[in-house]
């Protein structure tokens, strides 16, 4: 089995009493109370429903437990005594309220009162107050040798009774000699001299129902306060219940809300469990089988309650909640009695429950009192001493006595578990023994395992019985090996499958039984009886050579108990290990006990009960008393000649001065020089560049992405369009290299720039104020993270709390958190209520170890959790990188047999050597024992090292080979480079201590500049000696006279020890020249799954994955076979040393070397010590190597002969090496490339590292140079890892999911097991169903932060902006979560940026410099007779027309290669060129966008549901379309008031028109249209902030289909529906029926105006037509150096909408402009476009248009592209002005869906998705060709724009002979240029007399083209036409009346249709050529 042994130990149970509260400690009492007299079923029926029904009911919900403990002033210390025991201390002692009436058979009889005497609670018979409260500033008059004592009355629970008592008849402060008998005086009448309690008791008015008894109702010392008032001062120390006490050590207690909690974790469930992991499954105790479980809020309350195990079917007391008048379970689960025994009443437990009310000293006066109160328990060192351990244990019966000598005759404290029953007093020397409840309530969890299936509706199934737990126990006792130590998590398991078993029948359709970890146990046929149990106890014994010997009694296990002293003393238990004590007389059920007796299994657990602070307080004291010295004494007598210092001494001065010739002179002087003078330097050494690993970056993509999905939830925490940029804080713990270390990532990852919070040249203060270290000045820094976040509401701060699971401490449910800051610093600051509000702080918790953040209370949901991703899925490697990490299952694997080397080991010699001494000095803490061996070890070593070879025998090994390799290191390397060993010391006294050893042994050994010794300690930074300094400045190019190194990473290279301490490393790195992780020391008693995990985390390591680290094959890879036969390289274990030691004591049987000890005294020393170019590792091998035989290499003849084959083989394939990876054949060094294989038949490799093995390949001998430096290895190879026995077998064996033990241990200290009726975790879990088996599992102890968060898996408990990273150690979380903020910045910046075109005007070269110049630079607004002198610019600007046909206007000469195309024809999908802007605060936004101030505006507005709207139709005629037009408006409610109704809620009638005379710079007058499609998302609607706020009226034109998808993104916006028949238009239908509504609106409005008395003109025509896409507006400034100044300096800023619009429309004479427009933006705008203010062109985009001026010119509604610019050409001609602001500029966003994208033309019959090329769209009339599905007029305009050159052959490239295009504008591709030209009368047209056409496009033209009209124009010969009618019938007719015959000559075969069919009415055309 395991040894877990420690396990227990820091098991919640571990806390010492005085940790705990007092129901914590009562509880564990609670087995024997009337264990006879309670059977009734229907009193336990009555019970059970009782308390049932208290923890259903509701009015429970309200005041936690906890805050009461804090509410009520008076109780605020005696309440700790009951974790959940609010009501009153004695918690009516247990039984007075609740069950006393019921049980005892003879209840006691109180004489009645005199009469006529006062008979008030709290008077005395007298009628005098003798309260405390009343009375405790009152002088009071006591007699010498009198005592004030406070009495407690059950009726009273709130108030102590205040007597005088002879000090006398009251215990010492070991709860010893007090008289037997009372004297006692009234205070308040005065009357003295009561000779006995029960009168004296009487007259004070205790009304009791118990027999008095002086131990249970004196209950305090009093005492007087810095202000003379008399208070409640320390518990009396009655025998029996002084380890209620909470000794001073309580203060020491580092976790809990009251370090009771901690304790009152699962009780280390067996004896060896390892406290953390112990009780896994008892967390609270019992409670969750029971009906608590459903209330884990109460159950967790009760948690203290955790030894009395759950509510154990037999006993519930049930206890009158005083306080809160809510009946509830006690929280003492089933401790039912309480008071000193009687001698005719055996059940009754003398430990009352109150004895440890307020055991907290009040005052250092008193503290001795407390420190030795321990009766039953640990040590009592002394009265300084750290604070005992003590267990309340419930006595029945005779006291034993505990033998005076005990602990000098056994060498080791017995630990005894109290099992089932009564558990009788023990008196005497109590110090020797430990009494622990952990079995107790091992016992109690399992006995409730059945209720957890009650829930299942299963029928009730009886629990397993005393007899079987106890014979169980046995079973599993007597197959422990000696050096195991028992562990309660696998007594819980065995007890769980024979329960199983037992029932499975019934169990099994509720659930599959899990895999069974344990040895099958004897099935029980028939249930085993009482009077069977001993005999079948003691068969069970029998087979195990007495290491179990079992007692049996007849009458109490009083008897037992003596009978095991007795034996002790008399040394008969010498082999015995446990000592099972039986007592199966009473009819009604068994008592026993288990008494650990093997010194090391007894050692093991009673340190594992210390909590972590104890033990550094034990250790201390240790230190500090000198109780250490005779362990020194004793090791000076072992060294041969003498004390190793008298050695050491005679060594310096026989040394000094030559010692640097053999050492040091080769090495480090050496290499300097080497170095400087530029000899070939070592290449091995380079530190790593900064770089983001592809794992990194999947992370950080990773939690990005989570980031986003909190945002994109519909709840709404994070609205992240809401933020511009990114801040950050990281909080780390309270490590000066953990806060460099951090510092430095942050300032090498360029994160800060990145961010934009830090302009170039960031210092390294300035990242100070990034990283905050959590001590004591952390809040003042906090304070200011949390106003800048208050301040700062657009920015996001993403709080950053690295290495999470330390200091998970409440600050609320904590007894010091009041008076020490520090404790509970990480809940106060990060859980605080600013941040949990705060919208802008989203909190990531960053953690190798995340099991304490996910409990049945966790903040964190379980979707914001982000686990590291996996390396390999289906063999397949995810995110190739160059190194690989090697964790904690790597190191594992290593030691897998079939594994040359395994990277985890245990030193046995140092094991054997710590256990003897163990025995010699039994009362020293094994942690100061351990610490001396190994100090001793090293000191050994580095003597046997530097020559003194007879000291090799006092070294083990192990630290032999550390020692050498060490010290040899910097020899192998040219520049000195060597490597570092890791000794962790966790308790930083003998951390201070072995540091000072090993300088002193260095400094006499001469060793000083061959490594360094760094201690490192959490609080204080790194210092090393200077020369040491000097080399890292020299290998690292540092110039820097001040500069030392901050963090271990920066030791990279330097030979040192480094002494590791801290009870917990807080992230640290080390760098890659760590060699050995000496971890011997580590405190394995407390073994939780964090605590181990995070010490074997120091260890993790990238190696190169150059090395052949293959999956399987992995450590075969890390020292490969070659490498080994070329021993050159030897520089650590890869040698035999390690084969001869380590593995041939593995417990495990592994094939693998077995050499036997002698072979480590073989090591001469002078192979040792002066090998000449350092066979550093070679250990025992040198010697050995000469007479080994040469096949095998340099290994030893013991090698095993798998392994020795494997050498031979290494040439071929093995056949197999690994169970993992069969094919794998194991690599030559990586170092060999040359491929050849290594000859292995070497006669033996020469043992001078200078030359190399003659058979070695030629490629070999280059390799051996660069592998010299230790550094190469380092590179390759993870550290070798060295274990304490008992963890090494914890983290090698695996339980029965074939997971590590470790794994299955309770994962941290602050949390506890919420059953014992757990599955196991399984090997295939995933980390996220890892996390979800301990969300299921744990709960958090009080102490917790998270343990006051939320009744069980309310979604509503989670935090939502609260995420956790988790990762294995070291693998690059901080690079991670740093490149996170780099990405989450970018993706808010790109939130708030957006694509704009960005291109420059086109065809600005074909402008002539004439005089149609606007030359009044200055004029805000155009001066209308200037500007009406200025022509008309036709030629498009626009560079969205690129690609469409120039406009020839008579003015042009232009060379036709002056226009070149600008694409090719492919290139036309080429994107367009875009600048990234960042949005104003004016921009347009579309549906994404949310902020406070436009919910409203947008219809979100939390007090409404969505908008309510109405559907209006609205109908015009338009005698074109020769029908009536019928609209459909939608109108929210709040927009009505836009518009007028015949009666509210009636007819639409007219919207609302304002006057042209209005001023108010309040609202805008002209209605905006946009037409929009496919871009109900995308489309840029939401004006609320272009408009700056102003009222504005804004309709969006969708098509019928989409109406219901854009009422839906935009509830609160008006739309205006098309008819159907408009479904599939293009654009100039929109605009058509826009422009055409407007002026019939415009006609309705002056009708309804003028009824009024308005003037028709006096109303506004004008209106806004806009792109969906113009997202910014921008000014131009321009400075003037006068009017006709050329130079002129301009700048462009962002404004907004309102601004621009309400500019236009307060131009003067604006009714005289039918069309407004402006620039589109561009970067490459120059002065020459913005230096005139307006021009008279083409507007496009956002057009403000006057439909009264333009009421006879319309759009063509058939037209999908250009309508824009043939609409502009109309206008013109119609002698109509067109103005454009020149330094108005609009910019648009390139929005990638709808608009005329969403147009795709396809085949009609086929599904085929082949693309349909522009040639295909026309085809000959009545042909079969494939019809496509798509408007005539698209295939027409796409036709045309690819394929005009078809139809105009002489007008390609040709821009002097342009085609006429007659009333319209249509885009014939860039090549062919276009003349428009009006039909209409009296339309402006260029003069065309000059002008020859190559070419006539007649597009539906109208009757006012005629014959006559066409013969004014002139054609070239050959010149052609091209005619586009509806249909063939008016093709015709248009041929006759234009008498087109005359000069065109046409073809059959020139006639042409749109691929369309007949259905779809396609366009038909006909082509001629000019006669």
């Amino acid at each position: 089995m395991i040894q877990l042994s420690e396990l227990w130990l820091s098991s919640p149970s571990s806390r010492t009493v005085s940790d705990w509260p007092k129901a914590t400690v009562r509880v564990v009492g609670m087995g024997n109370s009337y264990a006879g007299q309670l059977k009734t079923t229907r009193f336990e029926e009555v019970l059970h429903n009782s308390i049932e029904a208290s923890l259903r009911s509701n009015s429970l919900v309200p005041r936690p437990i906890f805050s009461q403990l804090y509410l009520e002033a008076e109780q605020q210390l005696s309440a700790l005594e009951g974790g959940s025991r609010v009501d009153n201390e004695e918690e009516e002692e247990e039984g007075d309220g609740g069950l006393e009436q019921n049980c005892p058979p003879n209840p006691y009889q109180m004489h009645p009162p005199p009469e006529g005497c006062c008979t008030t609670d709290g008077f005395c018979q007298a009628g005098k107050d003798l309260r405390l409260v009343s009375i405790s500033s009152e002088p009071i008059d006591i007699p010498a040798g009198f005592l004030l004592v406070g009495a407690k009355s059950p009726s009273l629970p709130d108030h102590l009774l205040v007597c005088a008592v002879d000090k006398r008849f009251l215990p010492d402060d070991n709860g010893h000699n007090a008289l037997l008998g009372f004297s006692g005086n009234c205070v308040g009448c005065g009357k003295k001299g009561f000779c006995y309690f029960t009168e004296f008791s009487n007259h004070i008015n205790l009304k009791l129902t118990t027999q008095p008894k002086k131990q249970k109702h004196l209950k305090y010392y009093l005492v007087r306060n810095a202000q003379g008032a008399l208070t409640k001062g320390p518990l009396i120390c009655w025998k029996g219940s002084e380890f209620r006490s909470r000794q001073a050590s309580m203060g020491a207690c580092s976790s809990s809300l009251f370090p009771p909690l901690d304790s009152s974790g699962p009780p280390a469930p067996f004896p060896g469990e390892p406290g953390p992991g112990t009780a896994p499954s008892a967390p609270l105790g019992a409670p969750q089988a029971g009906p608590a479980s459903e209330h884990p809020a109460l159950t967790a309350a009760l948690g203290l309650a955790v030894f009395n195990g759950k509510d154990s079917p037999k006993h519930q007391p049930l206890v009158k909640n005083r306080l809160s008048a809510v009946p509830r379970p006690s929280a003492l689960g089933i401790l039912s009695n309480s008071g000193p025994p009687k001698k005719r009443h055996k059940g009754w437990s003398p430990e009352s429950p109150s004895a440890s009310d307020g055991g907290y000293p009040q005052g250092g006066g008193h503290r001795a009192k407390y420190e030795s109160a321990g009766v039953t328990c640990m040590p009592q060192v002394g009265l300084v001493g750290p604070a005992s351990v003590t267990f309340p244990v419930v006595a029945s019966g005779e006291p034993v006595s505990v033998p005076d000598n005990l602990l000098k005759i056994c060498k080791a404290k017995p630990v005894i578990f109290k099992g089932h029953g009564n558990f009788p007093y023990l008196c005497g020397n109590l110090n020797d023994v430990v009494v622990s409840p952990l079995l107790y309530t091992c016992y109690q969890n399992s006995q409730s395992i059945s209720r957890a299936y009650e829930q299942y509706g299963a029928s009730t199934i009886q629990p397993i019985s005393e007899e079987m737990q106890l014979l169980l126990t046995v079973y599993y006792l007597v197959q422990l090996a000696a050096d195991q130590v028992p562990l309660m998590e696998d007594l819980e398991q065995i007890f769980l499958r024979s329960w199983r078993e037992s029932h499975l029948t019934e169990i099994r359709q509720y659930q599959q039984a899990p895999p069974q970890p344990f040895p099958p146990v004897p099935g029980a046929v028939a249930p085993v009886t009482s009077a069977q149990l001993p005999w079948l106890a003691g068969l069970a014994a029998s087979s195990c050579n007495d290491s179990v010997h079992i007692i049996e009694c007849t009458y109490s296990l009083a008897e037992g108990l003596s009978e095991m002293f007795r034996l002790l003393i008399e040394g008969k238990l010498a082999k015995t290990n446990y000592v099972v004590i039986i007592c199966a007389c009473r009819s009604a059920a068994i008592d026993s006990c288990i008494a650990v007796t093997g010194k090391y299994q007894a050692r093991i657990l009673s340190e594992s009960l210390l909590t972590p602070a104890e033990y550094q307080k034990e250790v201390n004291y240790e230190l500090v008393t000198g109780k250490v010295d005779s362990l020194g004494a004793f090791f000076s007598t072992l060294c041969p000649e003498g004390d190793i210092d008298i050695l050491l001494d005679k060594f310096h001065q026989e040394n000094q001065g030559l010692v640097s010739s053999s050492l040091t002179a080769s090495s480090v002087t050496k290499s300097a020089s080497l170095d400087v003078s530029g000899a070939p330097a070592c290449t091995s050494y380079h530190l790593e560049p900064h770089r983001i690993r592809p794992f990194q970056l999947a992370v950080a993509q990773k939690l990005l992405s989570h980031v986003c999905s909190i945002a994109d939830s519909s709840t709404q925490n994070l609205d992240l369009g809401s933020f511009e940029k990114v801040d950050f804080l990281i909080c780390i713990p309270p490590s000066e290299v953990t806060y460099q270390q951090t510092l430095f990532h942050v300032w090498h990852s360029g994160v800060l720039l990145e961010l934009g919070l830090e302009k170039e040249h960031v210092t390294r203060q300035r990242v100070e104020q990034y990283v905050l270290k959590l001590d004591a000045e952390a809040q003042t820094k906090f304070k200011s993270f949390l106003q800048n976040s208050f301040q700062n509401p657009h920015t996001l701060f993403v709080l950053i709390h690295d290495h999470a699971h330390w200091d998970l401490v409440s600050a609320v449910h904590n007894l010091y958190s009041q008076s020490d800051p520090s404790v509970g610093l990480v809940d106060r600051l990060l859980n605080c209520k600013e941040v949990k509000e705060a919208p802008n702080i989203v909190t990531l918790h960053v953690t190798s170890f995340p099991y304490a953040l996910q409990t049945q209370h966790t903040l964190v949901s379980p979707y914001n959790e982000i686990h590291w991703p996996a390396s390999y899925s289906d063999g397949v490697d995810l995110y190739p990188e160059n190194k690989k990490y090697f964790g904690l299952s790597e190191f594992i694997e290593s030691t897998l047999s079939g594994h040359s080397l395994p990277l985890l080991r245990y030193d046995s010699s140092f094991e054997a050597m710590v256990t003897a001494l163990g025995k010699r000095f039994p009362r020293l803490h094994s942690a100061v024992i351990r610490t001396f061996v190994l100090v001793q070890h090293y000191a050994a070593a580095m003597m046997a090292v530097s020559g003194l070879s007879q000291m090799k025998n006092y070294t083990s090994v192990e630290t032999l080979e550390i020692t050498q390799n060490l010290i040899n290191s910097p020899k192998q390397c040219p520049c000195g480079h060597g490597l570092m060993v890791l000794l962790r010391v966790p308790c930083s006294p003998l951390a201070a201590v072995a540091y000072e050893r090993l300088a002193h042994v260095r400094a006499r050994l001469a060793l000083e500049e061959h490594f360094e010794i760094i201690l490192g300690n959490p609080a204080s930074g790194i210092t090393i000696g200077k020369h040491f300094l000097k080399q890292l400045k020299v290998w690292q190019n540092i110039e820097d006279a001040e500069w030392r190194p901050q963090t271990y990473l920066e030791l990279e290279g330097l030979p040192c020890i480094l002494i590791f301490s801290g009870m917990d490393p807080h992230g640290e790195s080390l760098p890659r020249s760590l060699r050995y992780c000496d971890l011997r020391l580590i405190n394995s008693s407390c073994l939780v799954r964090t605590a181990l995990e995070q010490e074997l985390g120091l260890a993790a390591y990238f190696v190169s994955s150059e090395a052949p680290l293959e999956k399987g094959a992995r450590t075969e890879a890390l020292e490969s076979d070659a490498e080994k036969l070329s021993s050159t390289d030897n520089e650590d274990e890869e040698l035999v040393t390690e084969g001869s030691t380590s593995e041939k004591r593995s417990p495990v049987k592994r094939e693998r070397s077995c050499s036997h000890d002698s072979a480590s005294s073989s090591l001469s020393s002078k192979a040792s010590s002066s090998a000449p170019c350092g066979e550093s590792s070679a250990g025992p091998s040198q010697v050995e190597r000469a007479r080994s035989p040469p096949s095998c290499g340099p290994s030893e003849e013991a090698r095993a002969p798998g392994e020795r084959q494997r050498l031979r083989a290494a040439g071929g394939p093995p056949s197999v090496i690994s169970r993992h990876s069969p094919g794998l054949t194991p690599q030559p060094d990586p170092s060999l490339k040359s491929g050849q294989h290594v000859q292995v038949s070497a006669p033996s490799a020469s043992s001078s590292g200078s030359a190399s093995s003659p058979a070695l390949p030629a490629a070999g001998a280059l390799v051996l140079q660069a592998s010299q430096c230790s550094m190469t290895k380092a590179c390759r190879q993870p550290p070798v890892v060295f274990l304490p026995k008992l963890v090494y077998d914890m983290v090698t064996s695996t339980d029965g999911s074939g997971l590590p033990k470790a794994a299955s241990l309770l994962p941290s200290h602050s949390v506890m097991w919420a059953s014992s009726f757990r599955p196991l975790l399984s090997k295939t879990m995933t980390s996220t169903e890892q996390s979800l088996y301990y969300r299921q599992w744990t709960v958090p102890r009080p102490g917790h932060m998270d343990y006051g968060n939320r009744a069980e898996s309310r979604v509503d408990g989670f935090h939502p902006r609260r995420l956790l990273l988790s990762g294995p150690p070291q693998i690059g979380k901080t690079g991670a979560y740093l490149q996170f903020l780099s990405i989450l910045s970018r993706m808010l910046i790109r939130l708030t940026e957006v694509d704009v075109y960005d291109e420059e005007e086109i065809n600005i070269n074909l402008r002539e410099d004439s005089d149609w110049h606007y030359l009044q630079l200055s004029d805000p607004w155009p001066d209308l007779e200037l500007f009406k002198k200025l022509p008309f610019d036709y030629i498009i600007h626009d560079p969205k027309y690129e690609d469409a046909s120039l406009i020839c206007s008579h003015h042009q000469s232009v060379k036709s290669e002056d226009r070149g195309t600008h694409r090719k024809p492919e290139d036309l999908y080429v994107r367009r060129q875009t600048a990234r802007m960042r949005l104003s605060k004016f921009a347009a936004y579309n549906t994404y966008h949310h902020c406070e101030q436009c919910h409203q505006y947008m219809g979100f507005h939390p007090r409404y549901q969505l908008y309510e709207s109405t559907l209006h139709a609205f109908a015009f005629s338009y005698s074109m379309l020769g029908e009536e037009i019928q609209l459909h408006f939608i109108i929210p409610k709040s927009k009505e008031h836009h518009f007028v109704f015949s009666q509210p809620g009636g007819q639409l009638e007219s919207m609302r028109l304002p006057l042209v005379t209005d001023k108010s710079h309040e609202y805008i007058k002209s209605p905006t249209f946009t037409p929009t499609t496919g871009r109900h998302e995308h489309g840029l609607f939401n004006l609320y902030h272009a408009m700056d706020g102003a009222s504005h009226l804004h309709v969006l034109v969708v098509k019928e289909y989409e109406m219901a998808i854009y009422k839906k993104y935009w509830p609160n916006h008006i739309m205006l529906v098309l008819p159907s028949i408009f479904n599939s238009a293009g654009v100039g239908a929109a605009h058509f029926l826009i422009k055409e509504l407007s002026y019939h609106n415009l006609e309705l409005e002056r009708n309804r105006q003028e009824e009024l008395g308005i003037k028709p003109q006096d109303i506004w025509p004008f209106i806004v037509i806009s792109d969906d896409s113009c997202v910014m507006w921008n000014v131009v400034d321009v400075d003037s150096g006068g009017e006709r100044s050329r130079e002129f300096s301009w700048s462009e800023r962002n404004v907004s909408l309102k601004h621009i619009m309400q500019h236009i429309e307060a131009s003067p004479n604006i009714t005289h402009y039918a069309l407004i427009g402006m620039r589109k933006w561009s970067s490459k705008t120059g002065s020459h476009e913005v230096r005139e203010p307006f021009s008279r062109c083409h507007v496009h985009d956002f057009i403000v248009l006057n439909v009264d001026l333009t009421q006879n010119v319309q759009y063509n509604q058939n037209r999908f592209m250009c309508d824009d610019v043939d609409f502009n050409l109309r206008v013109h001609s119609a002698g109509l002005l067109l103005c454009r602001f020149n330094r108005f500029s609009v910019m648009k966003k390139q929005i990638s869906v709808g608009g005329h994208r969403s147009f795709h033309i396809t085949s009609k019959v086929s599904d085929s998705p082949m693309a349909v090329v522009p040639a295909q769209y026309i085809c000959a009339p009545d042909s079969k060709h494939t019809f496509l599905a798509a408007p005539a007029q698209l295939l027409l305009e796409k036709f045309l724009q690819h394929h005009s050159h078809r139809f105009f052959p002489l007008s390609l490239k040709n821009l002097g002979h342009p085609v006429l295009s007659v009333d319209c504008y249509l885009n014939l591709g860039s090549q062919i240029s276009v003349c428009y030209v009006s039909s209409r009368p009296h339309s402006l047209n260029i003069s065309c007399s000059d002008f020859v056409f190559s070419g006539l496009l007649l597009y539906l033209c109208d009757s006012f083209v005629g014959a006559s009209f066409l013969k004014k124009f002139h054609f070239l010969k050959g010149a052609t036409l091209c005619v586009i009618c509806q249909d063939r019938n008016s093709l015709r007719q248009t041929v006759v009346r234009l008498e087109l015959e005359d000069e065109w000559q046409f073809r059959l075969r020139d006639e042409f249709q749109t691929a369309n069919a007949k259905e779809d009415r396609p366009l038909f055309f006909l082509t001629g050529r000019h006669i």
